[in-house]
């Protein structure tokens, strides 16, 4: 008996719906996917090696590629061959060879991931030894003014409240989940962003502008003009600042790791050092047992 997948938290039909229809307005809410982007070339730039296959499964396609060729690191990162980034691995096979890959970077996309650590496996495969992934994805504190703000207004308002906010992943488990997609050295960090609104109206606008908005599966019950205006009461009454704009949180958590290798450096077995720590630091242990 064939055991069952992971639950389907996201339709990727809304998903590809969501961000055909952000294009229109990316340019003037694409601060965020900047912000990703220059992280991921900045890792780039400290890494002194060529990656002349690339491939980009970023949400947004071209703000990497256009980060990129700003920077120094241009001269040794071959092209971004960029995948149609509807189809989020986790959600819809990769379409890579194994082994085929110097670099993969996904920028603002894996949060929409039906299987994450199974996404991440994947891109793995695709990897050449020593290889690299960079990544970042939404973390869990993203919006949690307004997922508050939602769900108060509607139980005011209809006696219950569906989700409408997506359930973003822990940021602190990346390093985890890259270690259990079998990634070497990976390390993760989580950048937090605040922005401010003048009202709930302008965060939506930009929320749409990048393809965020709500892709989950299954039945979406419309949000009536009496939740919409109890939530900005809500936004404003829990979380405005002392100039009446909104703050709305952001978590950038950003990924890399890389394929296995074994050019790649490794720990030493318990119990092989030669040197005492006391002794390379030159001090003087007390008290020390027998």
């Amino acid at each position: 008996m064939t055991p069952p997948g992971p639950p389907i938290l996201f339709d990727a039909n809304r998903r590809a719906l969501r961000l055909a229809r952000s294009r229109r307005l990316f340019a003037q809410a694409d601060f965020l996917h900047r912000r990703a982007a220059e992280n991921a070339v900045a890792s780039l730039e400290a890494t002194l090696r060529d990656f002349p296959v690339v491939v980009d499964l970023s949400a947004q396609p071209r703000v990497f590629a256009a980060t990129l060729a700003a920077s120094p690191a241009c001269d040794r990162v071959g092209p971004p061959l960029t995948l149609v980034p509807s189809a989020t691995p986790g959600s819809a096979p990769l379409d890579l060879e194994p082994g085929s890959v110097d670099l993969i970077v996904s920028l603002m996309s894996l949060h929409w991931s039906n299987d994450l650590p199974g996404a991440l496996a994947q891109i793995r495969r695709a990897l050449k030894p020593d290889g690299l992934f960079l990544g970042t994805l939404l973390g869990a504190g993203t919006l949690r003014e307004l997922r508050a703000a939602l769900t108060e207004a509607e139980l005011a308002e209809r006696g219950g409240a569906q989700a409408r906010v997506s359930p973003f992943a822990d940021g602190y488990d990346g390093a985890g989940l890259l270690q259990r997609a079998g990634f070497a050295l990976p390390v993760t960090d989580v950048d937090r962003v605040t922005v401010t609104y003048p009202d709930l109206p302008a965060l939506i606008r930009d929320l749409r502008g990048m393809g965020e908005t709500n892709q989950l599966a299954g039945p979406i019950r419309p949000l009536s003009r009496g939740v919409i205006g109890r939530a900005a009461v809500a936004y404003s009454e829990g979380h405005a600042d002392d100039q009446g704009r909104l703050p709305a949180t952001f978590e950038i958590v950003n990924l890399s790791g890389w394929a296995p290798s074994d050019s790649q450096p490794r720990p030493l077995a318990r119990g092989s050092a030669t040197t005492r720590l006391a002794d390379a630091l030159g001090v003087i242990e007390h008290g020390r047992r027998k």
